[in-house]
């Protein structure tokens, strides 16, 4: 039979394509409908049952009992009728069983042909459904073309597409070689799935962070803000969760371990991670890195900083083409302006010493003076570990201190900066 030769076909098929037994079957069943659709003008009233497991195809078309047929692919006279069940009557409904082979050998040859389209309409399904569910993961493929306005990667049978938006702009790609990118995006077009992959995107950043900080992955560490432009620099905000685990230092490793990874990956692309805090202020300072503010002014309301830099410093404070400056404004989410000393009013404060800062609890004075830190400038200049190391200062004290000192002096902020690159840290 010629229907149970096209099922064991379709069966074997389906084994090599890894096809599920029921998509077969509705693609045996679309296939006997298109011809029905062909012969009779319609499929209103047929139906295609396909059994797998026998490799059989049954066909029923539905006919009303009349004394007069006037459309006979609807209707059948009561004589024809009760030749199949005498118990028919006049309106009732006749079942004509039609034989699959009936459609003639001309069936075979448009069988394959539809299920080369099916399966090729399938696998395209197949890729678009995994890759959706894979937005966000980090791929390596193949480079396999290399276009225009694109390059065209090959994982298996997907075929994945880099825009120019989405490459590095200082990388150059060759044929052949193989690249890591993040899935950034699948969309269904006419042709099958397009998968857009990205490396400039600041998720591929912060997805290279996450494998290679498992602290980050776990939740002990957050980023908090991270800001980027592909090729150049990154600035990311990152805070603890662990008062154990220091934020900054995780994220770099033992000796540059972990950071140096993503600088590689990232073709010595600049890197400035930067450790959270809650007062604006101090977090706008180490957002300004590499370079360092003798002075932070802020205006809440309207959520612009006014930065002062040594004369020598202001060119790397404002960065190539206001990038420093730019990048350190989208992290904090304050309009930052940066300006050198001389173009600022008067000149730069003296030291100021903590006993002479109004509204301080003594007991802390007494204990950051005993221990050496006598200003506020000495107190900028230790880390938040080393304040936590004196006995008789816990987190909530020194949260509550410091807090209280931001209220009562103009800060001077300076923040030691984490930057990793394969060039000069000046650069």
């Amino acid at each position: 039979m010629i229907s149970k030769q096209i099922v064991e076909g379709f069966i074997q098929v389906a084994k090599e394509k890894d096809i599920d037994r029921k998509e077969l079957a509705d693609i045996i069943k679309e296939i006997f409908e298109t011809l029905i659709q062909r012969k009779y003008g319609n499929v209103d009233n047929f139906d295609v049952i396909v059994n797998m497991d026998k490799g059989e195809i049954e066909i029923y078309h539905e006919k009303e009992v009349v004394e007069v047929v006037d459309d006979p692919d609807f209707e059948v006279d009561i004589e024809t009728a009760h030749k199949v069940a005498p118990d028919l009557e006049i309106g009732d409904l006749y079942i004509d069983v039609l034989d699959p082979d009936s459609f003639g050998r001309r069936l075979v040859t448009y069988a394959k042909q539809i299920l080369s389209q099916k399966i090729q309409e399938f696998e395209r399904l197949q890729v678009y459904k995994e890759y959706k569910e894979r937005i966000g993961e980090i791929v390596i493929g193949e480079i396999r073309q290399i276009r225009r306005d694109s390059i065209v990667i090959n994982i298996d049978r997907a075929e994945l597409k880099m825009p120019r938006e989405e490459q590095i702009y200082n990388e150059r790609y060759r044929r052949g070689e193989s690249i890591r990118a993040i899935i950034k995006d699948v969309i269904w077009e006419k042709k099958g799935p397009e998968i857009i992959i990205s490396r400039a995107s600041p998720d591929f950043l912060l997805k290279l962070f996450k494998n290679e900080v498992p602290e980050i992955e776990d939740g002990h560490i957050e980023v908090k803000a991270l800001s980027r432009e592909a090729g150049d620099r990154t600035k990311i905000v990152v805070e603890s969760h662990d008062r154990r685990i220091d934020a900054v230092g995780a994220c770099v490793g033992m000796k540059g371990s972990r950071i140096q990874v993503i600088v590689r990956e990232l073709n010595g692309e600049k890197i400035d991670i930067i450790n959270y805090s809650s007062e604006p202020r101090l977090l706008i300072s180490r957002a300004m890195s590499p370079a360092k503010p003798y002075q932070v002014e802020i205006d809440l309301e309207m959520k612009k900083a006014y930065t002062r830099f040594e004369n020598s410093d202001i060119s790397i404070a404002i960065g190539k083409n206001g990038q420093n400056v730019r990048l350190a404004s989208k992290i904090t989410g304050y309009e930052i302006e940066a300006r050198s000393r001389n173009e600022s009013e008067g000149p730069a404060r003296e030291d100021v010493f903590l006993i002479d800062v109004n509204n301080l609890p003594t007991r802390v004075v007494n204990i950051l003076i005993d221990n050496g830190i006598e200003t506020v400038d000495d107190v900028i200049n230790t880390s938040r570990d080393a304040l936590l190391s004196i006995k008789g200062l816990g987190e909530k004290t020194i949260d509550e201190f410091l807090a209280a000192l931001m209220e009562q002096v103009e800060v001077q902020v300076v923040e030691e900066i984490v930057e990793i690159s394969d060039e000069d840290e000046n650069n």
